[in-house]
């Protein structure tokens, strides 16, 4: 399963802490991890509910992105890792092209209101989530070519961004506790 370390890092960076594979997966761990793709759009949506513009204009650590950008950010990410799913899928193990994302972040798409990527996120969600819980076991073997991080087979990718929603989650509802929010 992934495991996230509880250590506190005074960056801020890792509030439920890095992510780590430990595969391969049983069938209840993917379950699970399909389940937290699942939630992660009204994680989302909860993490921000009620937040003013100018809070989501207050950046989540120093130097970082504003709770807007990584509102943004999430369904940005996981639509390249969908479609980097459905590729895997349907090519032998394709070479899949990664994107800036901190330029993504600063495109002026991040300035519309956030209720357009909250609802992306669902939409996207709600399809991923229905290839994910079809997928066979030995589809999630299927191996994809990340030209930084390797060959990774699909069943860490989805252990990753399994990941991924929660460590964003967690930097708002960690930036909201902090200022009282």
């Amino acid at each position: 399963m992934c495991r996230m370390s509880t250590a506190a890092t005074p960056d801020l960076s890792y509030p439920i802490g890095k992510f780590t594979y430990e595969g391969p997966y049983t069938d209840a761990q993917r379950r699970h991890l399909i389940g937290e793709i699942a939630a992660a759009p009204e994680r989302l949506r909860g993490a921000v509910h009620n937040l003013r513009e100018s809070q989501l204009d207050t950046p989540y650590r120093p130097g970082g992105w504003t709770l807007r950008q990584v509102t943004h950010h999430v369904p940005d990410s996981h639509m390249n890792a969908y479609i980097r799913f459905k590729l895997a899928l349907t090519e032998p193990n394709p070479t899949i092209k990664p994107y800036d994302e901190k330029l993504w972040a600063e495109l002026a798409d991040v300035q519309v209101p956030i209720e357009t990527s909250l609802v992306l996120l669902e939409a996207l969600h709600h399809r991923w989530v229905a290839l994910l819980r079809a997928m066979t076991p030995q589809q999630f073997q299927y191996m994809l070519k990340h030209p930084e991080l390797g060959e990774l087979n699909l069943d860490r990718y989805l252990g990753m961004y399994a990941w991924h929603g929660k460590h964003h989650v967690a930097h708002i509802m960690s930036l909201r506790k902090r200022m009282g929010w």
